[in-house]
């Protein structure tokens, strides 16, 4: 028969203590040691632990970190988690009195949500910088195809000629937005919780500045209260994280429309497609297949974060620690395929032109222009110039006749609609339809004309450089931070 009488009862033991454990194996191990370390120190330079009594636990420290094969350690319930486990440790090495003087002025409380920011602050630091590379590879692709003729499509129709830079320009414009969301929802991982304590913050004239300093940290977090109960860094972070593998799944999906053998508009080079296992003249670019269901399975574990915060109780709670944690990483981790998937993948592929220009013609996506063209040229009003643009398409699609070729067309339309010859002469009408003009006229603000692109490419690339110093910058911040708390922790060890 199973005793439950002592802690912890078998079952709680497997379901919950153990797997917590092998969490703080996979994610925390390194951050609780880097928390240890800063604590220790503030402890000693406020003069909460003499200079002996720190570099008596400093070394202590040490011979843990050196002699603990973190790989082989297995949950057995003999002590509670790893917390314990280092601080039974600590005891073994020091004796209970000094063992046990790490843990002044602190609390598993303030530590467990240092120790979550520490883990996620690398990863969306990561993630950012990964964006980011995606964000200059499209930047470079958009140039390159700036003149690239495209058919555009709204609600599934051929609308109007466009270019592959302009459309990979939108493509941009939105993931920068969405890199700056995932910046700014960043920030509040960069405030660090320590001396918080339980939830009160501490008697003890502690330093939190100073540990917030060693840890990389912008700085502490103010209220005590907030930084064990507040889980908005949980919920910025993963509302900002979903929102570019919603908006890139997106664009997944045009790839999808665009490629298929019916449209035929984006090619897949052959590295990038698979043949099927019985149908030999398949082209099966399968890529897109694994970009969508990955940006949607990356979307649905942010909505999963999300959910678990729903109706918490605002004060310290388990619900936001250990194994929630963990599942958010899932996140990071297939958002990371996704990006650095389309990273290889758009820049890899090519557009049709000769598609391109089959579907223009068949579809007469510049017409447009011909109104336009008739009310600049002719002095009608836009809705008479619609209405005879609308004619001359209906007629030459029933001839299944390139618009180009409906000259006659529109003439006979015009007549009927005005009651008169256009002036327009076969010529003028002839530049009016092509898709070059199209797009050479539309050379305003956020058009897909070459000098309105170029402009706007120049922007963005101004824009990714900002984000990407504001990056450098922080993680120089850590990096210098790093390397003072070793300096100050070995300081510690050199106490006789």
């Amino acid at each position: 028969m199973t005793d439950r009488s002592t802690f912890p009862d078998p079952v709680y033991r497997d379901t919950v203590l153990g797997p917590l454990f092998d969490g703080v194996k996979a994610h925390y191990a390194d951050h609780m040691a880097a928390i240890n370390r800063a604590h220790l120190v503030m402890l000693v330079e406020t003069g909460i632990l003499t200079a002996g009594q720190g570099a008596a636990i400093a070394g202590a420290l040490s011979g843990i970190a050196a002699e603990t094969d973190l790989a082989s350690l297995t949950y057995t319930g003999e002590y509670e988690d790893y917390f314990f486990f280092v601080e039974a440790e600590l005891k073994r090495r020091l004796g209970a009195d000094l063992g046990g003087m790490l843990h002044t002025a602190r609390s598993r409380n303030d530590m467990d949500h240092t120790v979550f920011k520490l883990a996620l602050r690398s990863r969306t630091d990561a993630m950012l910088h990964a964006m980011l590379i995606l964000a200059e590879a499209l930047i470079a692709k958009a140039r390159a195809e700036r003149d690239t003729l495209i058919v555009a499509y709204t609600h599934g129709q051929p609308a109007q000629p466009s270019t592959f830079g302009h459309y990979l320009a939108a493509v941009i414009e939105v993931l920068l937005s969405d890199i700056d969301r995932l910046e700014r929802a960043g920030r509040a991982l960069d405030l660090c919780p320590m001396g918080a304590a339980a939830i009160t913050t501490s008697g003890f004239p502690i330093d939190r500045g100073r540990v917030a300093d060693l840890l990389g940290f912008a700085g502490a977090k103010r209220n005590a209260y907030g930084c064990i109960a507040s889980v908005d860094y949980i919920t910025g972070l993963y509302s900002a994280l979903k929102l570019p593998f919603l908006h890139l799944g997106r664009v997944v999906q045009d790839m999808a429309f665009w490629s298929a053998f019916e449209v035929g508009q984006l090619y897949v080079p052959n590295a990038l497609v698979q043949i099927s296992s019985i149908m030999p003249q398949k082209r099966n670019p399968v890529p897109i297949e694994h970009l969508r269901h990955l940006a949607s399975v990356t979307v649905g574990r942010c909505d999963t974060m999300m959910a678990t915060m729903h109706n918490t109780p605002f004060t310290d709670m388990n619900d936001s620690e250990g194994e929630v944690q963990a599942a958010g990483y899932d996140a990071f981790a297939s958002g990371a395929r996704v990006i650095a998937l389309l990273t290889a993948f758009i820049p890899a592929c090519s557009i049709n032109a000769d598609r391109v220009r089959k579907t223009a013609d068949a579809a007469c996506i510049t017409v447009t222009e011909l109104a336009d063209t008739l009310v600049r040229e002719e002095g009608l009003s836009f809705r008479q110039a619609h209405d005879i643009a609308a004619r001359t398409a209906r007629a030459v699609i029933a001839e299944q006749a390139p618009l180009r070729r409906g000259y006659s067309a529109f003439c006979t339309a015009f007549q009927t609609e005005i009651g008169r010859a256009t002036r327009l002469d076969p010529d003028v009408f002839a530049t009016a339809v092509s898709s070059e003009t199209f797009i050479a006229r539309r050379d305003r603000f956020g058009g897909p004309a070459p000098a309105a692109l170029d402009a706007a490419f120049d922007d963005y690339a101004r824009h990714a450089d900002a984000l990407s110093a504001a990056l450098t910058k922080t993680r120089t911040r850590q990096t210098v931070a790093a390397n003072a708390l070793a300096k100050a922790f070995g300081q510690l060890t050199e106490i006789t």
